[in-house]
């Protein structure tokens, strides 16, 4: 990348030099009656601009691009796009209007105009900039927005591109195959969940099991929090120190529990017991169905202590 920005800034030096060769030395000649001198002139510069620009951009992204960071490189990546295409755009409109103070106050009073022409893309754009400033979510996390849930492929000037899970086609937590396209302007207005933040990468889940009321209630809440303890311990525990740390960096004071925990829920003709567990959010069903299996293989080598509900009541 770097060599063709090399080629590309040489180039656009190049072009330079020939309008200033062209203007130098004349150029006769008319082509339906307009002059070539100018005519090439401004098309040798607007071409070297733009090569130039070009190579600017390809070299100032080999060295800043060079990061390990996927969700960094992204965001120099779009910044870098913007800047230059800015700059770009500015520099052509100067070169073909030969006042570049005019330029620059006209795109102000272009500006006010297609602000109401162009109300989604600029509020796409603006969406844009909030995501890179407050990061609310950045690529590769899994969120929520509206009813839309998945990992983020991708954000652009105008839209994020997310991998959707759930959905129409599957009920689990797991992915659907769909391109989920977001326009950036729907942050400002909607609700965003992020499940994958740089702070926490953990979230709480619950599985629930329904029991009799003949059931020994300790005895069951025991073996949920052993098997959640057996196959989550060490992973739980580093997450509870990260939420731990990140929660004393906020001024909300919580509880956090160092391993799994049973709440008992009482219900009509049953009881629920909830057990509650941190886990990384890309894992959760795959955790969920495991924790059910081993579960029930105990509850059922033990029915004498663990009754379940008859179907009539369920």
């Amino acid at each position: 990348m770097s060599r063709t920005g090399y080629v590309a800034l040489g180039c656009g030096i190049a072009l330079y030099g020939g309008s200033l060769a062209v203007r130098r030395v004349g150029l006769d000649g008319r082509i339906h009656g307009v002059a070539l001198e100018p005519l090439a002139v401004v098309a040798l510069s607007v071409a070297a601009v733009v090569a130039a620009a070009y190579g600017s951009y390809a070299i100032v992204w080999a060295f800043l691009g060079q990061t390990a960071n996927k969700r960094r490189r992204h965001d120099v990546r779009n910044v870098l796009r913007l800047v230059f295409g800015a700059l770009t755009v500015i520099a052509v409109f100067g070169i073909l209007t030969s006042e570049w103070v005019g330029v620059i106050f006209s795109l102000g009073i272009v500006g006010f105009a297609i602000t109401f022409a162009l109300q989604q893309p600029l509020f796409s754009l603006i969406g844009w900039l909030y995501i890179v400033i407050k990061r609310p979510y950045q690529v590769g996390d899994r969120i929520a927005i509206e009813e839309m849930r998945g990992d983020v492929v991708s954000i652009d000037f105008f839209v994020t591109e997310v991998w959707e899970i759930g959905g129409d086609l599957v009920s689990s937590n797991q992915p659907s195959g769909r391109i989920v396209t977001v326009p950036n302007s729907t942050i400002l207005s909607a609700r965003v969940v992020n499940f994958y933040g740089e702070g926490v990468q953990y979230v709480w889940n619950e599985l629930s099991i329904q029991v009799a009321y003949e059931t020994d209630l300790p005895f069951a809440s025991e073996v949920m929090t052993e098997v959640a303890t057996e196959q989550l311990g060490e992973e739980m525990a580093r997450g509870v120190s990260s939420y731990r740390r990140r929660l004393a960096e906020t001024p909300v004071e919580l509880d956090v529990n160092d391993g799994p925990t049973v709440n008992v829920v009482q219900g009509e003709s049953w009881v629920e017991l909830r057990l509650r567990y941190l886990v990384h959010p890309r894992r959760g069903t795959r955790v969920r169905n495991a924790l059910y299996e081993a579960i029930l293989d105990r509850f059922n080598d033990h029915p004498e202590r663990v009754k379940f509900p008859v179907s009539r009541n369920r």
